[in-house]
């Protein structure tokens, strides 16, 4: 690179000769830079290879910084000079159609169950019934990750399936919600009674083919949108995605559980006249809306310029081999990670499409025992105010895990380190580390986290600048690494379920979950951020070397070995950690209910109780496969190799 000012360079040829003395002087503009100082000399813009570097050079090429900052594993994945940071509204955008898809799925779980229940589906049948969802999980977002992996379409990889499966939720939403009067008036043209039990059968019947239907369609958004922030997010700031991710994942929460616990038909007649229609028609606008927002706001690269897409064999047989090889492919810290979240997810299974149905229960169950012989009418309507009781927990349960969401990224140390000046600089007195230009390593005391930076901008005083760095950083615990913090999570996870061996009230069982909420938070925040990282660093190096940049030989290693793992897939086999454990959830949970359970509107029925319980084991197995999981900060200059 040319440099004007280089005659005036040349009179330092030797690194060792001391630097001039002049007097610091803010520079506002390159012209300032040529103006002469105070001592007499002129300064301009120095060749990269002196030890003088002005303000004006550090601002324009923060390359220079990039390149300096290690990564944190063998991928020289910084050296992709593309990627800049990105602005609080741009990840809000990004992760917005996360909390409609949120929307839909807690009208799903808060009501799922009641509403099926209604119907006059059996509990065994019931828990049967959900493993649509960990199926679906298992086979459709890998098939899905693939799939648009591999699209070339110009307007993005992964929009075609958000709006596709945006489509195909709402379509599934309208036709659960109106299951009844679907299927009578249809039965009713061949003169069917509505009140017999063949038309009870086959509402049933319609019912949970139209759960599968929902369960496909929300598992397709699902991988598009998971995927879509990964693709969307610098590498550096894959914590912060996620964990806007999952802020508006616990505010969609929020709505979705406030929604079901105010009496809607009073409110919105026009969307229905009962909880479930009006939640379902709500939770489709909301759907409709964000994904809508994200798919124009957010403009992913064009998969044209990757090239074409790798030739896949079709058919069943060619996409198990495809997941399969992939499995093998998965990267150390993946795969530990989805080996935690297999235990995991038989912990929480039971507890998201059970926990409405167990506080329901406490509540009723003085009711019931004062009036053993109610009529199948009352048993609903005291069963339709105990549905509104537990949805008001789960509203709790939300608050707290929006809270949390807000609140612990600043308690957490955050993982990766920003670019930072290289420490040969730092000694000048006119480069100050903790600058807006040259922001401190989040690791080292003093330093403030990414995510915290970019809600709070950088001011134009370098000194208001660093007592902000240095006032967030001590809210950090600097032990609580996000790993770490997972791991307690499972924990109180596990304490909460066995503490349902105490609980006799539905007050106790509310503030239960609301403690629960906590751990939530980390659930939805800190497998996925570990997991996007991971991929977003991998797919940096993939375009560094497509670009010439980096270490050759590595690259060349990583695009042999990883071509296909891309996010898609490898967010897809994610997911099947999180789905396949939850079929054997289902199925245990089946067999307790079939032990334990009572008949419909009979007091003391505690099945919920031991499943939730069952749940609390697997909590702890958990626990224990989160102590393995590599710690991304820990390297070699610690005295230890790195784990990632």
């Amino acid at each position: 690179m040319a440099h004007r000012g280089s005659d005036t360079s040349a009179s330092y040829k030797s690194l060792s000769d001391p630097p001039p003395q002049y007097e610091t002087t803010e520079v506002d503009s390159p012209r300032n830079s040529r103006r002469t100082s105070r001592i007499g000399r002129s300064f301009e813009i120095l060749n990269e290879s002196s030890p003088l570097i002005s303000p004006q050079r550090l601002h324009d090429d923060e390359s220079l910084f990039r390149r300096e900052s290690a990564p944190l594993d063998t991928l020289n994945w910084t050296d992709d000079g593309a990627e800049e940071s990105k602005s609080v509204w741009y990840l809000f955008l990004l992760a917005l159609s996360i909390g409609g898809l949120q929307i839909a799925w807690s009208v799903e779980l808060s009501n799922g169950s009641p509403y099926l229940l209604s119907l006059g589906m059996s509990k065994s049948l019931l828990a049967l019934v959900w493993i649509a969802g960990p199926l679906s999980g298992t086979l459709v977002q890998p098939y899905i990750g693939i799939k648009s992996d591999s699209c070339r379409l110009s307007w993005g990889k992964r929009k075609p399936f958000m709006i596709a499966g945006a489509a195909a939720t709402i379509v599934s939403l309208m036709a659960l919600a109106w299951t009844r009067e679907i299927v009578r008036g249809f039965l009713g043209v061949f003169g069917a009674d509505p009140k017999s039990e063949g038309v009870k059968v086959t509402a049933i019947c319609f019912a949970i083919l139209f759960v599968y239907i929902l369960d496909f369609a929300i598992n397709t958004i699902q991988a598009a949108i998971r995927a879509f922030i990964v693709d969307n997010a610098p590498t550096h700031q894959q914590e912060d995605a996620n964990a806007m991710a999952g802020r508006i994942t616990g505010f969609g929460n929020i709505l979705g559980y406030l929604s079901g616990y105010v009496n809607l038909p009073e409110i919105m007649p026009f969307f229905g006249d009962t909880q479930f229609k009006v939640l379902c028609v709500i939770a489709s606008l909301a759907l409709a809306s964000t994904v809508l927002i994200s798919s124009l706001s957010i403009r992913e690269r064009d998969p044209r310029l990757e090239g074409p897409p790798k030739s896949e064999k079709g058919g069943i047989l060619s996409f198990f081999q495809q997941v399969f090889s992939s499995m093998k492919r998965l990267p150390p810290q993946v795969r530990k990670v989805c080996e935690v979240q297999f235990f995991n997810w038989i912990g929480w299974f039971p507890f998201l499409f059970y926990i409405t149905t167990y506080i329901g229960q406490l509540d009723v169950n003085p009711y019931f025992e004062a009036n053993p012989d109610l009529s199948e009418d009352q048993i609903d309507k005291a069963w339709e105010n105990a549905t509104r009781i537990g949805t008001f927990a789960l509203l709790i349960f939300a608050i707290t895990s929006f809270t949390s969401n807000m609140l612990l990224p600043l308690i957490i140390v955050p993982t990766y380190r920003p670019p930072q000046p290289p420490p040969s600089l730092a000694h000048h007195r006119h480069i100050r580390p903790s600058s807006p230009r040259t922001p401190r390593t989040p690791i080292t005391p003093g330093g403030m986290s990414t995510s915290m930076s970019s809600f709070f901008p950088p001011v134009p005083s370098d000194e208001s600048h660093s007592h902000l760095s240095r006032l967030l950083s001590a809210c950090q615990i600097p032990w609580l690494t996000l790993r770490r913090a997972w791991l307690l999570s499972h924990l109180l996870f596990a304490a909460c379920m066995f503490s349902t061996f105490f609980i006799t009230t539905a007050t106790a069982a509310t503030v239960l979950v609301g403690v629960i909420g906590l751990s939530w938070a980390l659930t939805v925040w800190a497998p996925f951020a570990l997991i996007s990282a991971e991929i977003s660093k991998r797919d940096a190096a993939r375009r560094a070397r497509n670009a010439g940049r980096g270490n050759s030989e590595e690259l060349d290693n990583l695009a042999e070995e990883e071509s296909e793992d891309q996010a898609g897939v490898i967010l897809g086999l994610h997911n099947v950690a999180i789905a396949a454990p939850q079929i054997i959830a289902t199925l245990v949970s089946s067999v307790i209910f079939k032990l334990a359970q009572r008949e419909r509107g009979v007091a003391g029925d505690d099945s919920v109780g031991w499943v939730l319980r069952f749940g609390g084991l697997a909590a702890l197995i958990a626990a224990y496969m989160t102590s393995r999981v590599g710690e991304e900060a820990k390297g070699k200059d610690e005295g230890g190799e790195s784990e990632v």
